[in-house]
Order: C-alpha cells, then structure tokens, then sequence
C-alpha cells in the first residue's frame, strides 16, 4: 500500500509543470542568481524582460541587463549582454543545478529595475500546439505522447531515486565503519590513560612507602 502511495506520489510530481514564473526586483550595480534542477538531456526554455516603470513609455537606454546562465560544472548555455529583454532555450547536458544571473550596471544613482522572468523544464518547455500543428495527429495521438513522456520521466525519476538510495546506503555504512573504528581507538586510549594513571600512582605511593 505504501509503495502505491510513493509512486502515486512521484507520478503527481514529475507530472506537475517544472515552470518558474516570478517577478523581482534588482539593483543597479547588483547580481542576483536563481537555479533550477534539471535532468540531464531535459529540455529548458527561458525568457526575461525588464518591466517598464511607466506603460506606454520607453526604458531609457541605461536600463539594461546582463544575463549568463551556467551548467552545474560552469559551462555556458546563455549569454546577452545590456539587453532589456531575451530568451534561451537549450537542452540540459548535465544533471543538477543550473545557474540564470542577472547583473545591472551601476548607475548614479542608484535605482532598482523590475524584471519578468520565466523558466520552465521538462514537459513544460515543450509546445504541444507546435507539435500537433507540425504533424497533422488526432487530440488523442497527442494525449498519448505526453503521456508516454511523463511515463519516461516517471521511469528516469525512480532509477535516480534507487542510485541517490544506494548513495545514501553506502555513505551510510561508511560513515558507521569509521565510528567503529573511532569508538575502539577511544576505547583503547582511555584504558591506556587509566592504565598509566594506576602507574604512576603505585610508584608515587612506593616512593612515599605508603605501600
């Protein structure tokens, strides 16, 4: 019963859009950093733009923001550099944390830029429109490719549950290896200590001829 609940629970999940859709704010002059968990060969699409102060009215050219988003072990996927607004879209090498900065020249003074961005991954970067519109398939085909998409992600998600266990389970064992292998050296020192101490304590005794 309880399996059913976690894999009925892993289903709901991985099924869930991977889209991070938030507004924010950054300083003239400041970085700020937003990651992302993205398996490896997953589709990624993103897209920023800054916020206009005023409707109707232009950003003035000093508005401007650099972007750079970074794989887990530092490679490049994006760069643009005093843009108002982009996107990317690439499809994940690596698995982990990728890394979207933004960066704000400084400016006299200071002020604070209002940014849109959006990131989604997964089924989510995917435009189903496009795909039905490009292949000409029933609704019903296409219900079917998402479903066997999430079934492939569902897969690929309970293998890397079953390695990062067995990672735990061996950092486990080692960690209460090591712990034995303290306890008895410990153990060992005390007795030697105790040892030493009952030592020295008959000689000061027979020095004295207390004993």
């Amino acid at each position: 019963m309880w399996r059913s609940i976690t894999i009925a629970t892993i289903v709901t999940v991985i099924l869930t859009p991977l889209v991070k859709g938030m507004r924010f704010d950054l300083e003239t002059g400041a970085t700020k950093c937003i990651t992302e968990d993205i398996k490896i060969n997953a589709m990624t699409v993103g897209k920023y733009s800054i916020v206009k102060p005023v409707e109707g009215f232009p950003l003035s050219a000093e508005d401007r923001i650099t972007v750079r988003v970074t794989s887990p072990l530092g490679n490049n996927y994006h760069y643009a550099d005093r843009k108002d607004s982009g996107s990317f879209a690439f499809t994940a090498g690596e698995a982990g944390d990728y890394m979207a900065c933004f960066w704000a020249a400084k400016q006299s003074p200071d002020k604070s830029l209002s940014i849109d961005f959006e990131w989604k991954s997964g089924l989510a970067a995917k435009d189903w429109s496009k795909v039905a519109k490009k292949g000409q398939v029933e609704m019903m085909e296409l219900e079917l490719k998402k479903l066997y998409d999430s079934v492939t992600m569902v897969h690929e998600e309970m293998f890397n549950l079953r390695a990062r266990e067995e990672m735990m389970q061996h950092l486990i064992r080692s960690t209460n290896a090591k712990m034995a292998t303290f306890s008895f050296f410990s153990l060992i020192i005390c007795l030697s200590v105790a040892a030493l101490q009952l030592w020295h304590l008959k000689a000061f005794f027979q020095r004295k001829k207390l004993i």
